[in-house]
């Protein structure tokens, strides 16, 4: 199930798109649904994409889906112990970012991130704790586990501005 909506506000318009999920196979589907959704909007670009949500609420499995889309045969984990996975099965690398480890004082710089973004896709868990700069093209999406086992997903497109 998915609801689209559009907020403008003074010419600026932000593309808001809601799933449902109720298991670890539709968060892939709705991943994979994102990734081709992302191949479509910012063809030839690298993709940028900042996660939250709880821990097991699904941001793996969501980047599992994506992968297969962007990184086809990539076998997709957690990064938690190694801050970052490479996947370069696809035209683009796919770097799955974990800073749930690196926590509130992360410096991007330190890891080089800012490389890793100029060479392929960047997926990126637990980014509120990313302080960086994001790219102009960055989705944000938002895993909130409900009380009867499904998720909220929520999918945010940057501003455009209208002309």
């Amino acid at each position: 199930m998915c609801y689209n909506y559009f907020l403008r506000k003074g010419g600026v318009s932000t593309e808001i798109k809601e799933f449902v999920s109720s298991s670890a196979e539709e968060t892939e589907k709705i991943g994979a649904d994102l990734a081709e959704e992302l191949e479509k909007r910012y063809p030839g670009k690298h993709h940028f994409v900042m996660l939250t949500g709880p821990l097991g609420a699904g941001k793996t499995a969501l980047i599992r889906g994506a992968a297969s889309i962007l990184s086809p045969s990539s076998r997709v984990k957690s990064p938690s112990y190694t801050i970052v996975n490479e996947y370069r099965c696809g035209a683009a690398p796919l770097f799955h970012f974990d800073l749930y480890r690196l926590g509130e004082n992360f410096d991007p710089e330190s890891i080089g991130f800012y490389e890793y973004c100029d060479s392929g896709h960047c997926f990126i868990e637990w980014s509120e704790f990313f302080s960086g700069d994001a790219p102009e093209n960055a989705v944000t999406v938002d895993i909130s586990p409900r009380d009867n086992g499904e998720r909220l997903i929520t999918v945010t497109y940057p501003e455009k501005v209208e002309k």
